[in-house]
C-alpha cells in the first residue's frame, strides 16, 4: 500500500506543542523561520517515501548478511544511505562547527518519524548517530572532534553505542570489557559486546564505536566504567581489531544487522578516551537519553504506518450488508472503534515525543526549567510511545483480520517490528523505575509538580483534571513508599502520567484555530476512552508489592 508523511499534523504539533516558533526567537534557532521549517517537513516526507520505503519489504524478507566477518545489506540500502548522506539530512540537528545545522531537535523529530515510519530497521544506523554526535560534542576532546566529529555528522562515518555483553545487560556495571593504555595516549580494548545495532554493514568505509570499558585497578560497578572511541579503520587507514563474529536471528527489523562484535583478539582494538576515566556512564547517558526517546519516536512512526494501512484496508474490505448493500468494514462499529483508538493513540505519542524533543531545545536555550521537564518526559516518551507502536500495530492486524496474520498483506511486519522498541534502550520497565525512582524528586518535587500544575491550568476537559488528581495521589504514596512497593507500582504510574501529559497535549492542538476535524474528533476519542482507562491504573500504582510475592516465583508456573 502507499504511506502519505503527515506533513500537516507534523506542523501542528510542532507549532502547538513545541512552539516552535518561539524558539525560533532564539539566536541558537533563528535559521528555523518558518519557510524553513515548512521546507525541511515537505523535503524530509520526500525523501522517506521516496528512497526508504521502497526498501522496507526487502530489507523485511532478505535481510542483512554476515560472511567471512563482512555484513552486506539488502539490494539498494548502500544507494539510499548514500543519498541520505547527500541529500545533508543527518546534518539537520548536529552543531555547525562541524558541519550541521543546528536545527531544533524537535524539528529533526520528524526527520526521525518518517524514517521508522517507512523503514525502521534502516533508521536504526542514523539514530545510534545523532547520540555519539552531542556524546563527543560534550566530552570529547579537541583531538577527537576534529578528526571524527565532521565524519559523523555528514553521516560518512555512522556510530554505534556498545554497553552490553552477555553478562551484562541492563546490569552495565557488571561488564568485563579491558582497556589497556598503551602508552601513547591510546587504550587496547579487548571483550565481547552483543546486541550491537549496525556494528558492520557496508553502507560506509568506516563505523565509530562508542565502546564501554574497564581500565586496571577501576572501581566495581558502574563507578569504574569508561568510555572510548574505537574505530573500525584507523588513522592510517589499517584495519583495527575488531571484528562482526555474528548477526542475530531476530523476530523483526530484520534489515538493521544487530551484531556481536569482538574486539582485540590479536593485540588488542585502538581505542580514545573520551572524557574522564571512569566517568564513561555520564558520557553514555547523553547518547542513551537521545536514543531513549527517538525510540518513541519508532513507536510514533510504526503507529503510523500501521494506522494507515489499517485505514486503507477497512475502507477496501466490504462485508456484511446494509440494505441489501456490502458496505465497507469501516462502517462497522467495532471496526471504526478500532480505527479510532489508533489514531488517537498515535497522535497521542507523535505529541508526547515532539513535547519531549522541545522541552531539550528549549533547554538547549538556556531555559532551566525546560531542561528538568525534558528529563521528567524522557522516560514516558521511552516507554508510552512504545507501548503505543505495538498496540497500534496489533490493533492494524486485527482491522486485517484473517488476512491481518498473513505476511502477504504487510500488517504483521509493523508488530514484529515494533516489539523490540519496549526492551532496548532500557526497558519500559527500567523507564519506570526511573520515573519513580529519580525523576518524581527531581528538584525536591517541584520539576514533577510544576508539570501537573501546568496541565491543571490549561486542560479543559474535567476527565483529563480527574486523572491529574489520581496522578498526584499516587506521586504522594510513591514517594513515600518503600523501594519495592515504589517499583511494584511504577509501570501504572508511568501509563497514567503519559496518558495524562498525551491527552493535555492533544487537547491543546483541538483547541487551536488551524485543528482538523480528525484532529478534535482524536482528542475527544483519547479523553472518552483512554483517559478512564488511565484513571482505572490508580489501583495498581499504590497496591505495593505484597501481593506480588505472596507465593513463590516457581509457584506461578
Amino acid at each position: 500500500m502507499s504511506f502519505s508523511v503527515p506533513v500537516a499534523e507534523q506542523a501542528r504539533v510542532l507549532n502547538h506543542v513545541v512552539g516552535i516558533d518561539r524558539l525560533a526567537e532564539h539566536e541558537q534557532f533563528v535559521q528555523a523561520d518558518a519557510a524553513t521549517v515548512e521546507a525541511v517537513l515537505e523535503g524530509a516526507a520526500q525523501f522517506a517515501v521516496g528512497e526508504w520505503l521502497p526498501l522496507h519489504r526487502i530489507g523485511d524478507e532478505v535481510g542483512s548478511k554476515l560472511k567471512d566477518g563482512v555484513v552486506t545489506t539488502p539490494d539498494g540500502f548502500k544507494a539510499a544511505y548514500q543519498a541520505f548522506v547527500e541529500g545533508g539530512w543527518m546534518t539537520l540537528s548536529a552543531p555547525t562547527d562541524h558541519g550541521g545545522q543546528a536545527m531544533p531537535l524537535s524539528l529533526s523529530a520528524a526527520l526521525m518519524e518518517n524514517l521508522n515510519a517507512t523503514n525502521v530497521g534502516f533508521a536504526l544506523c542514523p539514530m545510534l548517530s545523532l547520540g555519539a554526535i552531542e556524546a563527543l560534542e560534550i566530552y570529547g576532546s579537541d583531538e577527537l572532534k576534529e578528526r571524527y566529529l565532521a565524519k559523523i555528522v555528514s553521516g560518512e562515518w555512522p556510530a554505534t553505542m556498545n554497553l552490553t555483553e552477555p553478562q551484562a545487560g541492563s546490569d552495565v556495571g557488571a561488564l568485563t570489557t579491558k582497556a589497556t593504555p598503551n602508552g601513547d595516549g591510546t587504550w587496547a580494548i579487548s571483550g565481547q559486546k552483543i546486541y550491537i545495532t549496525w556494528g558492520e554493514h557496508d553502507l560506509a568505509d568506516n563505523i565509530i564505536h562508542l565502546v564501554l570499558a574497564r581500565t586496571p585497578g577501576a572501581p566495581e560497578g558502574t563507578r569504574g566504567i569508561s568510555l572510548f572511541l574505537v574505530p573500525k579503520m584507523l588513522p592510517d587507514g589499517s584495519r583495527n581489531d575488531l571484528v562482526c563474529a555474528g548477526l542475530e536471528e531476530k523476530m523483526g527489523i530484520h534489515a538493521s544487522p544487530t551484531c556481536v562484535m569482538r574486539y582485540g583478539e590479536n593485540d588488542g582494538a585502538t581505542g580514545w578516551l573520551i572524557g574522564e576515566e571512569n566517568g564513561g556512564m555520564r558520557a553514555m547517558f547523553v547518547m542513551m537519553n537521545n536514543a531513549r526517546i527517538n525510540v518513541g519516536l519508532q513507536g510514533v512512526g510504526i503507529a503510523e504506518r500501521a494506522t494507515q494501512q489499517a485505514v486503507a484496508y477497512a475502507l477496501d474490505r466490504r462485508q456484511g450488508a446494509r440494505e441489501g448493500q456490502g458496505v465497507s468494514i469501516s462502517e462497522h462499529p467495532d471496526v471504526r472503534r478500532m480505527l479510532m483508538r489508533m489514531r488517537a493513540l498515535t497522535n497521542g505519542a507523535r505529541a508526547l515525543c515532539y513535547y519531549a524533543f522541545g522541552c531539550i531545545d528549549r533547554g538547549h536555550a538556556g531555559d532551566a526549567e525546560a531542561r528538568l521537564r525534558a528529563e521528567i518526559i524522557t522516560p514516558l516518551a521511552k516507554a508510552w510511545a512504545t507501548d503505543v507502536g505495538c498496540e497500534v500495530a496489533s490493533l492494524g492486524i486485527q482491522v486485517h483480520g484473517g488476512m491481518g496474520y498473513v505476511e502477504e498483506t504487510g500488517a504483521a511486519v509493523h508488530l514484529r517490528d515494533a516489539r523490540i522498541a519496549p526492551i532496548y534502550e532500557g526497558t519500559n520497565g527500567i523507564q519506570a523505575a526511573d520515573l519513580v525512582g529519580r525523576k518524581l524528586g527531581l528538584d525536591g518535587g517541584i520539576a514533577f509538580d510544576g508539570l501537573i500544575a501546568d496541565i491543571r491550568a490549561d486542560a479543559r476537559d474535567e476527565r483529563l483534571i480527574a486523572l491529574a488528581d489520581v496522578v498526584e495521589q499516587a506521586a504522594a504514596m510513591l514517594r513515600e513508599a518503600s523501594s519495592d512497593n515504589k517499583l511494584a507500582g511504577s509501570y501504572p504510574f508511568l501509563d497514567m502520567v503519559s496518558v495524562l501529559v498525551a491527552g493535555w497535549l492533544l487537547e491543546k492542538m483541538a483547541i487551536a484555530p488551524d485543528a482538523s476535524e480528525t484532529g478534535k474528533a482524536a482528542s475527544e476519542y483519547f479523553n472518552s476512552a483512554i483517559v478512564p482507562e488511565a484513571l482505572g491504573k490508580g489501583a495498581g500504582a499504590s497496591m505495593g508489592a505484597e501481593l506480588l510475592y505472596r507465593v513463590d516465583a516457581e509457584a506461578l508456573a
